[in-house]
């Protein structure tokens, strides 16, 4: 853990030859313990280029963790490397908003996908935000956001900013009618 609060795991690769410098990697534990190939297989379900690469699992006197749970996995999302491991141990965490993964959205079809896909906890949407069935954040933004927001003086950035934070799933006709981009 480093001075901020941030867990690293550091490793030797080896010839092995890592598909990043940084890779995210998600622990599943207490009740979200033993969905982490689950989460993955759905995630990996969602977005383009996407794939489930090697699970390996715990063996035989690795208790508290059984040979059902997931020791480590990767797999890509819109090809950025990630992993996933399961621990049955007592680590006193699990998933919190601290840390989101941000998908940014051509459209406004592509939002609500992904918002019907990802959603399972309508108390914890807001501004962009949703938490899913695993308890993972995600912040699912559209492109058009940040052209908006550059795009006027002030004023235009105010109206734009109390327009978000009044919504749960962003709308992009009413985020551009705010910015006066649209009648």
């Amino acid at each position: 853990m480093d001075r901020f609060g941030l867990s690293w795991q550091l490793m030797v690769m080896g010839d092995m030859k890592a598909p990043q410098k940084i890779t995210p990697t998600m622990m599943f534990t207490g009740r979200q313990c033993g969905r982490a190939e689950e989460a993955i297989r759905h995630y990996a379900s969602l977005f383009e280029d996407s794939s489930v690469g090697a699970i390996d699992r715990y063996g035989p006197g690795m208790a508290p963790n059984g040979p059902e749970l997931v020791k480590h996995a990767s797999f890509t999302l819109g090809g950025q490397a990630f992993a996933a491991m399961d621990s049955a141990m007592d680590h006193g965490f699990t998933f919190n908003e601290a840390i989101s993964f941000m998908v940014f959205c051509d459209s406004q079809a592509e939002i609500d996908r992904y918002w019907e896909a990802l959603s399972a906890d309508p108390e914890a949407e807001r501004c962009g935000w949703l938490k899913d069935t695993y308890g993972f954040s995600w912040q699912i933004v559209p492109k058009a956001l940040g052209r908006l927001m550059g795009s006027g003086d002030e004023t235009t950035r105010v109206r734009l900013t109390e327009a978000f934070l009044a919504m749960k799933k962003f709308d992009i006709a009413e985020l551009e009618r705010a910015a006066g981009a649209a009648p």
